[in-house]
Formats: structure tokens, C-alpha cells, sequence
């Protein structure tokens, strides 16, 4: 096991990501706003995916994230609606990509988990974009639970990622109309 994977290190990280979480709840807004990514912000992008993916895909290897980086940051201009929240400094904190009904990503910045962000880009993603599918990790189980409240259900699963890795994807849709309702109710 390496340092990177050990208890130590975790500590320090969790410590060291408490002190910037209070610093950084100071710069956003109690009311962020969700805006459109512009290619200027696919560098920040590309690091608010890698910083979510280090802390919330523990299953992933350091050669399969050197591995997606460049597909993201090569992804991005293909994506065909790209939205994010931004901070007081005008950095951004969590992105969601649409293409069809399908949330093809959605993450949020490690030190900003826990606000209501995924919550109101998904919310985003559903109202403004018609989103109403999206794949996620099975063995990421904080993005599964937090797709199953949202409404979400599970309607397949592959055993393989989309690239023939060893990461089975959960295949959700949003449920009932119920589910689409109390979105079209939560952005307006």
C-alpha cells in the first residue's frame, strides 16, 4: 500500500480539507448561480473532475486517471450542454455535461461536496437541459446514493466502463413523473 492509500495520509487530507472547506465556504455564494462553461474554463474543469475523482473513486488506478484526463479535457468541446457553478472569484466549484437526456458528468469539487451543488446542477441538468438518464459507478456509492434520492432509478447495469475497464456502471432514469415534477418545482 502506498503512502497515498493509507490511513496517515487520509487523516492529513481530511484535516487539510476541513481548514480549505471553511475557507471556501466564505467564497461562494449562499445563491450560486449556474453558468455556461466557456472554453477558458476547461482547464479549472479538467481539475475539479481529476481533485472529485481522487476523492470519491477510490477503485480507480493512478494509470486510469492518467488515462481519462486527456479524454476529458479533449470531451469537453463535444459535450452538447456544459454548465457549472462558479465561486465568489468567479472559479468553477462543479460542472454538469448533457448530451440528449443523458447526464454524461457531473462533478463537484472535493472541498465543496456536501453544499447543494450537485444538487442544483443536477436539478439544472433535468429542468433546463431535459436530462432524464446517466450512467454511475456502482462502486462509488456516495454518487449512487445521492442519484437514488434525487429520484433516480436503477434500470440496468454493465459489468464493463464505456472504455472496457473493470468499472461496472449503473444505468439510472429518472423516475415517474413525480420525480420530473418535483424538479420542474425545485427550479423554478
Amino acid at each position: 500500500m502506498s503512502f497515498l492509500q493509507s490511513d496517515a495520509f487520509r487523516g492529513w487530507r481530511n484535516s487539510l480539507a476541513a481548514g480549505k472547506m471553511r475557507a471556501m465556504k466564505s467564497r461562494l455564494s449562499p445563491d450560486a448561480v449556474i453558468s455556461s462553461v466557456q472554453p477558458e474554463d476547461f482547464p479549472r474543469v479538467v481539475e475539479v473532475w481529476e481533485a472529485s475523482v481522487r476523492a470519491t473513486h477510490d477503485f480507480v488506478t493512478e494509470d486510469d486517471i492518467q488515462f481519462f484526463r486527456p479524454l476529458v479535457r479533449t470531451g469537453l468541446p463535444k459535450v452538447a450542454r456544459l454548465a457549472c457553478v462558479r465561486d465568489k472569484r468567479g472559479d468553477v466549484v462543479g460542472f454538469v455535461g448533457v448530451n440528449g437526456a443523458n447526464v454524461d458528468m457531473l462533478f463537484v469539487a472535493p472541498i465543496c461536496m456536501g453544499q447543494g451543488i450537485g444538487r442544483q446542477l443536477l436539478t439544472h441538468a433535468i429542468a433546463a437541459f431535459g436530462a432524464e438518464t446517466l450512467d454511475v459507478n456502482e462502486q462509488n456509492p456516495q454518487a449512487v446514493g445521492f442519484y437514488l434520492r434525487m429520484g433516480f432509478e436503477v434500470v440496468g447495469r454493465s459489468e464493463l466502463d464505456d472504455f472496457g475497464k473493470p468499472y461496472p456502471l449503473l444505468h439510472m432514469r429518472l423516475g415517474g413523473s413525480a420525480a420530473r415534477a418535483m424538479f420542474l418545482n425545485l427550479a423554478t
